[in-house]
Formats: structure tokens, sequence, C-alpha cells
């Protein structure tokens, strides 16, 4: 196994933890989250370690670069090597998540449908909710199915605040009520159509 790495970043949702297993990206994490990571963090990468971490520091370095554009609403759209962890239904459905565009939200029951599970809306649920590389394999961008906010293992709050954020960068940096829905709030597109 390859040896493990981390660092630690503020971010406008909390700190986050960026964990890599050589050249990807094995793991990023909220502050606060429903599932405990499975693998264990690994050496701070700020550390002097006496590891071959050459892969696992520049990784990390450009992951944090990377999430940094995205907060500021320069990059929409991660350019990482990847290597989550979990079931091959897991893995395709963490596929899935990332053909989402940036901006945008599916139901659950979309999401299996583009899997050709058209019944599996709770294992769809269930297996976003299992997503250890948050953010840049976007589980927030999944909502209920009348168009409301529904469970985020980094928080409700920091799933608003992603969508948000990916709004006002859609929408050419306006702000409205709309960018800053509650739970009860569908999430709509422009056209006023529950998205």
């Amino acid at each position: 196994m390859t040896g493990r790495m981390h660092i630690v970043i503020d971010s406008p949702v909390g700190p986050l933890t960026l964990v890599a297993a050589g050249p990807a990206l094995c793991g990023l994490y909220l502050e606060q989250r429903r599932h405990p990571p499975r693998e264990c963090y690994g050496e701070d990468a700020t550390d002097d370690v006496t590891l071959d971490v050459t892969s696992s520091r520049a990784l990390l370095a450009e992951a944090a670069s990377q999430l940094g554009r995205y907060f500021a609403g320069r990059l929409t759209e991660f350019d990482l090597p990847l290597a989550p962890e979990g079931t091959p239904f897991q893995r395709s459905v963490w596929q899935a998540l990332r053909a989402i565009p940036y901006g945008e939200t599916v139901t659950y029951g979309e999401l299996a449908e583009r899997l050709g599970r058209p019944g599996a809306a709770r294992a769809v649920g269930a297996a976003n909710g299992r997503n250890p590389i948050s953010i840049v394999v976007p589980c927030h961008r999944v909502i209920g199915s009348s168009g409301h906010l529904t469970g985020y293992g980094g928080g409700i709050e920091q799933k608003r605040q992603l969508l948000a954020l990916e709004r006002r960068v859609t929408d050419g940096g306006r702000t409205q009520r709309e960018d800053v829905c509650s739970e009860r709030d569908p999430v709509r597109n422009s056209n006023g159509h529950v998205r």
C-alpha cells in the first residue's frame, strides 16, 4: 500500500483535510462529516518525513491550489488524479457525480437513472454519503426529489454555501435570495423550475 500524506487547509466552509496516496487524491474531508474516513490520513505533508513523498506533496499542493481557485470562483472543473476507495457500485456513483455540471443539481432518482438503476435512489444516496473526496467529487450537487436540500455528510449549511458559490459564478456574480436557499426552499434554475 502506498503511504498516505495529508494537509489541512482553510476554506470558506471550514478546514478541509486533503489526503493523498502517492500521486492521487484519495480523500477530501470537511471538518464536520457524517461518515468518518476508512483510511488513516497518514503523515502530515508539512512535517519532515523520511518517506519518498515528492508525488504526494506535489499532488496536495496542486489540490490546494485548485480548491483555492474554486472558492474564488475561478475554477469550475477540477483536474486531479483521484483514487477513491469503495465498492464498484460506490465508485460508479462517484464517477457519475463528476459528470454533474458546475452550478447544476440533480436528484438522487435522476442520478440513479443515469446509472441505469432507476429504482436505486436510496442506494445512490448511501453511496453519495460515503464519497471520500468531497467538493472535487461534487456530492453537494445532489438534492431531494422535491428540489429541497437533503443530507450532506459535511453539513447542510456547507452544502448550501457550496451551491450558492456555484450559482453566483454561473449567474455572473449576482447574489439573490435563491442563492442561499434553506432546507425548505427548492433549488430552482433560471426559469424558476425546480432543479
